[in-house]
């Protein structure tokens, strides 16, 4: 009998710089071909889902902006580094960087250390003309051009 899936819950952030352009993260964790992803990452103790954005926020960039509305909310089952498939509950929120800094690896955990390969702000055009399977979850092309196109409107 197979156990049981473990459900795990994570908040993601979508960093848009001044020009538009979205920040990721490389990721290498040896379950599959390296990728792409936004930063973010699982909830801790009794936190919800903007608290935990908040301190992934400060953990994983060191950059000071506001956690801003919800974006979209994902359903999958996947791997994370040397862990088991999991059931994954995510929500992806904006957060408009003044600029398009460095982040600051001081607060990374040891996993994040060994998993994120190197980082990038990707303007569209570039996430266009990227390979497929290049970015997980593989339509953060599609949420980055809504984010432009809803800037355009305002």
């Amino acid at each position: 009998m197979n156990e049981p899936l473990l459900i795990r819950r994570s908040a993601r952030l979508m960093l848009l710089d001044p020009q538009g352009r979205l920040m990721l993260f490389r990721y290498d964790n040896g379950h599959a071909a390296p990728f792409w992803a936004t930063a973010g990452g699982e909830l801790q103790g009794e936190e919800d889902y903007r608290a935990a954005a908040v301190r992934e926020l400060k953990e994983e960039t060191g950059f000071t902006a506001s956690i801003g509305p919800l974006l979209r909310e994902r359903d999958d089952i996947f791997a994370v580094a040397d862990q088991p498939p999991a059931h994954w509950f995510e929500q992806y929120y904006l957060v408009r960087c003044e600029n398009a800094e460095t982040p600051d690896r001081t607060g990374w955990t040891d996993e994040e250390r060994v998993t994120i390969r190197n980082w990038h702000w990707w303007s569209l055009e570039e996430m266009h003309a990227a390979p497929p399977g290049t970015f997980r979850p593989d339509w953060l092309p599609e949420l980055l051009q809504e984010l432009i196109e809803g800037d355009s409107h305002a």
